[in-house]
């Protein structure tokens, strides 16, 4: 906690808003998010932690405001105000893997308040690759698995994770006009994916990567050392070519790529089942009204990757748990 009173304001008031309840009330601590659509992420774990002495709620940082963003939360809303009864709960984009070369960076690193998601965003958990076949299933009441989704990100990501290095290095030095976040994004998407051959699609793009790299490796020569000593870094921060997925924009992997690998795969798996239903209805009525109830069933696949689950294995999950776990332990020293 800061040693003035104006430096921790918001979070001393909840405190003292704590302490007027009765004796054994439980406290509240206020956890801020960047946009509505992290509430969900943040409420789930957050909430594994709530017990009979403590409870959080989630929200954003302003009532009178639909200014969104890791700025706005951080910077403009909380600035120092945070402490042991006022979190704020943030995406960490590049933040995570600068280690402190930016202001922005050196914040949400060293503050015991902020909770990060290591990976680059929230949307990258819910590509998380372990959990895609229960997405397909949810989307089409199909369980067959026409696709191994780990071992195609996997695959994905050790295409992109040399090219991914230069990008993170370029945002080091400050230098995003030679090679943008968007440039990076275009190099590293999937155009069409046939579900035959997958595999296609990713020797497409390891092409467009492979140029890029010489590209960059001819032009910047004197920078192949440092690219080689932030690979070594990067496995001490849990990133390694086979999860590289996970720090990529969030966006760009789940329009770009899960979602063009997803959708063709839902397809086929509706049709194996609309196929099933044909060869099993005794009569034309029976037909019809297993087809109109199984396509009343059915959940768009878009829709139902965003309501994700299934990534509470992940190592960097995890790390978000360690992270809260320290804190609930100053909380309760």
């Amino acid at each position: 906690m800061g040693k003035r009173l104006t430096e921790n304001l918001s979070s001393l008031y909840i405190g003292a808003a704590n302490s007027l309840k009765p004796k054994h009330a439980r406290r509240k601590v206020v956890a801020y998010v960047e946009s509505y659509e992290d509430i969900s992420f943040w409420r789930s774990l957050l909430a594994d932690y709530e017990n009979e002495n403590l409870y959080f709620e989630v929200m954003l940082p302003s009532a009178n405001s639909l200014a969104k963003g890791k700025k706005t939360v951080l910077m403009n809303q909380l600035g120092k105000q945070l402490g042991e009864n006022m979190i704020a709960c943030v995406d960490s984009d590049y933040d995570y893997l600068l280690q402190g070369r930016t202001q922005t960076s050196q914040y949400i690193n060293n503050n015991p308040y902020v909770f990060q998601t290591y990976a680059y965003a929230i949307e990258n958990y819910h590509c998380y690759a372990e959990g895609l076949h229960e997405v397909c299933v949810t989307a089409t009441l199909n369980d067959h698995s026409l696709i191994d989704f780990p071992a195609f990100m996997k695959l994905y990501s050790q295409i992109a994770y040399p090219l991914f290095i230069w990008s993170v290095w370029f945002y080091r030095k400050h230098n995003l006009s030679e090679f943008s976040l968007l440039d990076f994004c275009s190099q590293v998407k999937l155009d069409h994916v046939s579900i035959r051959h997958p595999e296609r699609s990713l020797e497409v793009m390891a092409k467009k990567v492979n140029r890029k790299l010489h590209e960059l490796e001819r032009k910047h020569a004197n920078a192949l050392h440092e690219i080689e000593e932030m690979k070594s870094e990067f496995k001490t921060l849990g990133v390694y070519p086979e999860n590289t997925y996970m720090f990529i924009q969030g966006h760009h992997i789940m329009d770009n790529v899960v979602l063009k690998l997803l959708v063709p795969v839902c397809t086929i798996l509706r049709r194996e089942r609309e196929q099933q239903i044909h060869e099993l209805a005794l009569h034309n009525i029976q037909l019809h009204n297993e087809l109109v109830s199984y396509q009343r069933s059915q959940v768009g696949v878009e829709l139902v990757i965003h309501k994700n689950p299934n990534y509470r294995n992940s190592p960097l999950y995890h790390m978000i748990q360690q992270d809260v776990e320290r804190f609930l332990k100053k909380y309760t020293e």
